[in-house]
């Protein structure tokens, strides 16, 4: 969803009459669980944005609809295209549908290319000695650090299209998807993407390190949504936050997204399976798991952060961590059902980082601490220490001043007037209770 380090754009560019730069709107996905309205809307802005830098350079987007491989080809024999080039990527439904392709280019004797830019570093690239993927992040990173990366491709000098070509249209969200947006749903497009990455690398990346974990103070980049849609080359922001003060924890986070796309490369049911079983039986708590969703857990660190997801279609990493540990661990429901909840709302949903962070809290994936369990008090208290972050999402309690906003059940509300639940588990029994069930027997 770019022009910038786009190599698939650069490389058919290279010397070619004519480039048409197209985007099939896939009904199996239309139809499927990434058809939710965040997403959709988000994506319609993407296309919106690609067309008009496409525009600068000459050309244009053309919009298709359908099955992919029957569009591609369609439009290949309508414009006499030779080549097919497209942008790799690691799920298994993307693989399933490149390979269709290639072979579809093969019967009819066109040349087709899958190139990189989703990740820094492409999936299969680095690879452990006896193995297909690493299974551990450190030793990852090691290697991911040292391996020598792609140039940044060039942004096309003139784009030309042939003739008569029947562009399509970008639809609205609305004719795609039924529902509503979140009410605080940013823009989507590499325009916007890269404005804000500009700023942030100029205002926010130098205190990354020290202060990205701070709840309060929503210090993290907020470039997630930008990087899955590809508005943001991963390698281009990457060697810029290397060039910077403080960009190597930054860099470390774009690691760790490279990571979970390696690992779900080197497993296709990675959204479905766990990665390490320890013959969880979940339990089964559909009041649990709605209070959890509905940010009413009485747990205000917890609720804050189900309200920013559903507010604006995102959620604070640490906030993240400390909501998931919350409905797995404390609540002990199956983690898929939490990856399915976060599916609906982020804007940033992709099957490789949603899956693979959430089998990490639930101690199934990479985690090499398993059985580790986030205490939301303590989280609370290291990372929102004024409360601030409470008090932002979770309005019945705005007037709690302090770090007292965290224990509101310490202080005697009149729940005739504050509509805010008692907590609806003791964390302190729900944790030994968990460690009781993963324990060997």
């Amino acid at each position: 969803m770019r022009v910038e380090d786009q190599p698939a754009l650069a490389a058919a560019a290279e010397g070619a009459r004519y480039v048409v730069p197209a985007f099939v709107l896939d009904d199996a996905i239309l139809s499927s669980d990434f058809a939710r309205p965040n997403r959709v809307s988000f994506l319609m802005d993407a296309l919106l944005d690609l067309d008009r830098s496409l525009r600068r350079l000459g050309a244009r987007l053309i919009v298709r609809r359908g099955d992919v491989v029957e569009q591609a080809m369609a439009l290949m024999g309508e414009t006499g295209a030779e080549l097919l080039y497209v942008s790799a990527d690691v799920s298994a439904y993307a693989r399933v549908r490149e390979r269709r392709l290639a072979r579809a280019c093969a019967e009819r004797g066109l040349g087709y290319s899958s190139l990189p830019g989703t990740t820094v570093v492409p999936p299969a690239e680095i690879v452990p000695a006896g193995g297909d993927h690493f299974r551990v992040f450190t030793p990852y990173f090691r290697k991911w650090q040292a391996v020598e990366r792609r140039p940044l491709a060039r942004v096309p000098e003139r784009l030309s299209l042939p003739e008569g070509l029947d562009a399509g249209r970008i639809p609205d969200a609305k004719e795609l998807v039924d529902g509503a947006t979140s009410p605080d749903l940013p823009a989507g497009g590499a325009s916007e993407g890269r404005a804000r990455a500009s700023r942030w690398l100029d205002e926010g990346l130098a205190h990354y390190a020290d202060r990205h974990d701070d709840l309060g103070g929503d210090d993290s980049s907020r470039l997630s949504p930008w990087l899955h849609f590809g508005c943001l080359s991963p390698l281009e922001l990457a060697t810029e936050a290397s060039s910077r003060d403080g960009g190597d924890a930054f860099v470390r986070q774009l690691c760790w997204r490279d990571f979970h796309h390696q690992v779900h490369s080197a497993t296709p049911d990675l959204p479905r399976e766990d990665y390490r079983t320890h013959g969880d039986r979940w339990r089964s708590d559909d009041a649990g798991l709605q209070a959890w969703k509905d940010g009413r857990t009485g747990y205000p660190i917890v609720d804050a952060g189900m309200r920013q997801l559903r507010a604006e279609g995102w959620m604070h990493n640490r906030a993240r961590l400390i909501t998931a540990s919350f409905l797995v661990k404390d609540l002990y429901i199956d983690w898929r059902l939490g990856a399915q909840h976060f599916w609906d709302l982020l804007v940033d949903g992709d099957m490789a980082n949603n899956s693979g962070n959430w089998q990490w809290v639930a101690g199934t994936g990479n985690d090499t601490r398993p059985n580790r369990v986030f205490n939301p008090l303590r989280q609370a208290e290291r990372f929102d220490p004024q409360g601030d972050y409470v008090r932002r999402y979770v309005p019945e309690l705005a007037a709690i001043e302090g770090s007292r906003v965290h224990r509101p059940w310490d202080l005697g509300l009149d729940r005739s007037t504050i509509d805010y639940p008692e907590p609806i588990l003791d964390h302190a029994e729900a944790a030994a209770e968990f460690r009781r069930r993963r324990s060997p027997r």
